[in-house]
């Protein structure tokens, strides 16, 4: 079993950058990739950037690429998503998701992940 804890949520201008984590629990998380995913308000929850389990592979949604950085230092550390010029239309609860796989390919899909946090909200004024 692997439990999440999304935190870094809160309230900033456009423009401006917060920096989401995502800590793990569980032995099995270093054979995990994770990816964050968000809702907004009246939304379907959307794919926002994955990162694979050694950290070597990431993907973006178009609409965060080259504003938004996923990372993490190694298998067991926590995942960060760093979110620069923010957008009032960034404006969502984020979850962060993991899966257990040690392969390259990010998944973008809900179903393809196992484990769930509970979500930060992240709120951006115009």
């Amino acid at each position: 079993q692997v439990q999440l804890v999304e935190s870094g949520g809160g309230l900033v201008q456009a423009g401006g950058s917060l920096r989401l984590s995502c800590a793990a629990s569980g032995r099995t998380f270093s054979n995990c990739a994770v990816g964050w995913f968000r809702q907004g308000p009246g939304k379907e929850r959307e794919f926002v950037a994955g990162i694979s389990w050694s950290g070597g592979t990431t993907y973006y949604a178009d609409s965060v690429k080259g504003r938004f950085t996923i990372s993490r230092d190694n298998a067991r550390a926590p995942v960060y998503l760093q979110m620069n010029s923010l957008k009032p239309e960034d404006t969502a609860v984020y979850y962060c998701a993991a899966r257990q796989s040690r392969g390259l390919r990010i998944g973008v899909r809900i179903e393809e992940y196992d484990y769930w946090g509970q979500g930060t909200q992240v709120t951006v004024s115009s």
